[in-house]
């Protein structure tokens, strides 16, 4: 249960203020007595359930009840029993007083049943959130559950007969055809079609790796899997079967009974269609980026070539010139030769005849490329996937790609109107005006990529690049007063527009009014680079951190990781976020905690489960395999993360670390990756192939999220889910990010979901301050050199509706913030919003 400092102030008050009634039957009982009665009654208003565990003693709820009830807050309030005969008494008078009965068999089957329907409609939560939700409803009720143990049976009877029930309902509704492939697939798990197969992941973009993918993809079409059953599913559900088939082979999923293993794996095949698709795109994405940038590294370097080769042409010419002036009846051997030799005469013919602009030279090797190898995966790539748009605008796009497919067919050489950029034109069509078919194909492909990213084109069936419609609430217009609730905004647009209009106007006078006292900044009146700020020297380190860190290392000088990971799981009994995707588990706790422990550190630091199986006594490779396979996932290494941030804010003594304060830094760092993988790119800043690990760390160095990102996907994306998504019980109200980790867009989202972003701006010498109005520019002297154009309130008010629509999309998980801001961050795409 939260403390008092956990809770907003609002639900404080309303978890512990009581009213008149109350007040009176409090005060029925003896002084001693009235505190703790107060205590379990809204205790029990809150929650549904009396007090029993240690943690839900709150001694901020203790003492506003004292001062309700002008009583003397208990001294010891660790020996308080809940188990006391007298707390029994007072519980038997609370249920009385509220008019709850005890539950029967007939109203615990009863929730039973709205637990079996609740898993339905919410998301897949875990056993102690269900058992909170049912108490809930029996409050609602007013039926009162004796024991934790009974309501946890319950929701852990419903959960399997739920999961089951939505299993059977899939395998049902498959035909018969279907269901033979799917037993034929799991019968021959490495041919095609096979279970094996289908959960390999696509690779690197090479010509096998592409065209094996199309044909998994072409096979899971060709089942004809309906997902209408699937309907009103929360995908947390489906991603947890899905884990469930990932960990098993095919052996152990023709031990499941008929209807559970076809609808196992049909789901799986449902969600792994989705996840083809998607990487598909990406391969297609990261082939046409190859394309463009292999071609123009390629004909740069052949022109630094060129150009060493040649150097000196014009001295070279004169040269000639000269020689052939003072010997007119000489021979070309005896006069030109002895001053440019064969080689070099050669090379400056080359050069001539490759000479170009740079585009066209890029635009032919292109071409050489596609023609020679990537034309080879390109159709069948395409063929599987079907293109989509909601812009008419981009039609033509999709129509040039039904061209292609035709034309390969029957060798058509026309020219589509509206197809072709004006750049393009000259290298597409030629002077007879006939369409080079490779040429055109390239042109189209490199607009698909574009239009692509900016999500004006979307894929059908796919889930990351699927219809952009589907990323906002669907129930957004009904339910329009709850999102604005749940952002803290007022619907009233231009209530808003004035809000942010005065803070504007206070700040820029305040800024204007404090900048001659700062000696640390000084603004110059011309130049592009008008704002000069003298940088801060390096603070010593403290002496008193420097004898700590003497202190650790002879205190613990040869400290094993395993041993500090063994203590964090005593402490923060972290391991408890693991849960296994079977459908029961046999494992003890003890076996359960010990392999787990092996196996999250033969994995986190890279040694290895079969080096960490070999070193150790009692545990075998195929065991900590097993437990790898069933028990290790994203969900819930990020809630096991969560909760070790979670006891490391909360242990800190504010004597010595102060207080846990609520602004956080993010920021990225580079790790080295196979090119198998993925997600695996060039970084363009720091150079070399890896992917990005984004970092939000808290003022005191806590880790409190962490993500997997590509080298080219948005920092402010990033940024903006860590705030959202961290998990911790910090609320961060200040987030400090670089140069990368900030844009217009991100300032704007930040204030929609109340949060200041402060960048540490690598240009900030040639920033410029917008103005709130044009009145104000001839108050603000001091600004003047930095001062920029009139902010349009207009266009605000009139977006604001759809910029809390995305908004709202980010905050509720219906999308990711990197889909949301690819709509607003592609220069050559102008998003109305």
């Amino acid at each position: 249960m939260p403390s008092g400092a956990d809770m907003s102030d609002q639900s404080f008050l309303e978890s512990w203020s009581l009213n008149f009634n109350e007040l009176e039957f409090v005060e029925a009982f003896n002084l001693a007595s009235r505190i703790w009665v107060a205590f379990q009654l809204r205790f029990f208003q809150t929650h549904g359930r009396f007090p029993s565990r240690a943690q839900d003693l709150s001694s901020e709820g203790l003492e506003y009840l004292a001062q309700q009830l002008d009583v003397k807050i208990p001294v010891d309030q660790e020996q308080f029993d809940y188990r006391h005969v007298n707390a029994r008494r007072h519980r038997v008078a609370i249920l009385k007083h509220l008019g709850v009965r005890r539950a029967t068999d007939r109203d615990r089957l009863a929730l039973r049943s709205w637990i079996f329907e609740n898993c339905r409609r919410s998301s897949a939560p875990t056993v102690e959130e269900q058992v909170a939700s049912a108490y809930a409803w029996g409050l609602s009720n007013s039926i009162y559950i004796s024991s934790d143990k009974i309501m946890e049976r319950l929701v852990r009877s419903a959960r399997p007969d739920f999961l089951e029930d939505l299993l059977a309902s899939i395998a049902r509704a498959l035909p018969a055809n279907t269901r033979r492939q799917l037993d034929e697939s799991l019968s021959e798990p490495r041919g095609y079609g096979g279970f094996h197969l289908m959960k390999n992941g696509v690779g690197a973009a090479t010509l096998a790796n592409v065209l094996g993918a199309c044909e998994r993809l072409t096979f899971i079409a060709g089942l004809e899997l309906s997902s209408e059953h699937l309907a009103g599913i929360d995908p947390s559900w489906i991603a947890m079967l899905c884990r469930r088939v990932e960990r098993e082979n095919a052996s152990e999923m023709r031990r499941h009974s008929d209807d559970r293993r076809i609808g196992l794996y049909a789901l799986y095949l449902m969600d792994r269609q989705k996840r083809l698709t998607d990487d598909l795109i990406d391969l297609f994405l990261e082939i046409t980026h190859r394309l463009q940038t292999r071609s123009r590294r390629r004909v740069i370097t052949r022109i630094a070539r060129d150009i060493e080769r040649v150097y000196g042409k014009d001295q070279l010419l004169c040269s000639m010139a000269e020689a052939a002036i003072e010997y007119p009846e000489g021979r070309v051997i005896d006069v030109i030769y002895p001053v440019a030799s064969v080689a070099k005469l050669k090379a400056v013919i080359e050069e001539h005849r490759a000479s170009g602009t740079l585009d066209k030279r890029i635009q032919t090797v292109m071409r050489g490329s596609y023609a020679n190898h990537y034309r080879r995966m390109m159709p069948k790539l395409l063929s599987v996937l079907r293109f989509r748009s909601n812009n008419s605008v981009w039609r033509p796009i999709l129509d040039a790609l039904e061209r292609i497919a035709e034309w390969r067919k029957e060798g058509r050489r026309t020219v589509p109107v509206g197809s072709i950029p004006a750049g393009w034109k000259e290298f597409v069509v030629d002077d007879k005006g006939r369409l080079n078919v490779i040429s055109y194909e390239i042109c189209i492909l490199g607009q698909l990529r574009s239009s692509i990213r900016a999500r004006e084109i979307w894929v059908e069936g796919a889930d990351r690049y699927r219809n952009p419609d589907h990323d906002l609430p669907a129930d957004f217009d009904e339910c329009r007063a709850s999102y604005y609730a749940d952002l803290g905004l007022p619907q009233d647009a231009q209530a808003f527009v004035t809000n942010i209009r005065s803070q504007l106007e206070k700040e820029l006078r305040l800024l204007n009014e404090t900048l001659p006292k700062n000696d640390k900044v000084r603004l110059r009146a011309t130049g592009d680079n008008r704002i000069c700020i003298t940088p801060f020297e390096r603070q010593p380190e403290p002496a008193g951190l420097i004898n700590l860190k003497n202190e650790i290392g002879r205190t613990w000088p040869m400290t094993s990781l395993l041993d500090v990971l063994k203590e964090t799981a005593l402490d923060t009994r972290f391991l408890d976020c693991f849960e296994s995707s079977a459908s029961r588990e046999v494992l003890t706790e003890d076996v359960r905690n010990r392999r787990l422990l092996l196996t999250l550190y033969g994995v986190g630091t890279n040694a290895g489960l079969n080096r960490i199986a070999t070193g150790t006594e009692g545990v075998s490779i195929d065991e900590l395999a097993h437990v790898y396979r069933r028990y290790v996932n994203a969900t819930a290494l990020r809630a096991a993360c969560a909760k070790v941030a979670n006891a490391t804010l909360a242990i800190r003594d504010p004597d010595i670390w102060g207080s846990v304060g609520m602004a956080c830094a993010a920021d990225s760092t580079k790790f080295g990756a196979w090119d198998r993988n993925l997600m695996t790119e060039w970084h363009a800043r720091y150079g070399g192939r890896g992917v990005m690990i984004y970092w939000h760390v808290e003022r005191r160095a806590t880790c409190i999220y962490s993500q997997l990102k590509r080298c080219s996907s948005s920092e402010v994306a990033a940024m903006i889910e860590g705030v959202l998504r961290h998990c911790t019980d910090m609320e961060i109200q200040r987030q400090y990010v670089d140069s990368h980790g900030q844009s217009a867009v991100g300032f704007a989202f930040a204030h929609l979901f109340g949060f200041e972003l402060a960048p540490r701006l690598k240009a900030i010498a040639s920033q410029k301050l917008m103005l709130a109005s044009a009145d104000q520019r001839a108050s603000l002297t001091n600004l003047t050199p930095i001062l920029a154009g009139v902010v349009d309130w207009d266009e605000i008010a009139r977006q604001y509706d759809e910029m809390v629509k995305y908004a709202a999309a980010m905050q509720h998980g219906t999308a990711d913030p990197e889909s949301i801001l690819r709509r607003f961050s592609k220069g050559d795409v102008m998003h109305p919003t």
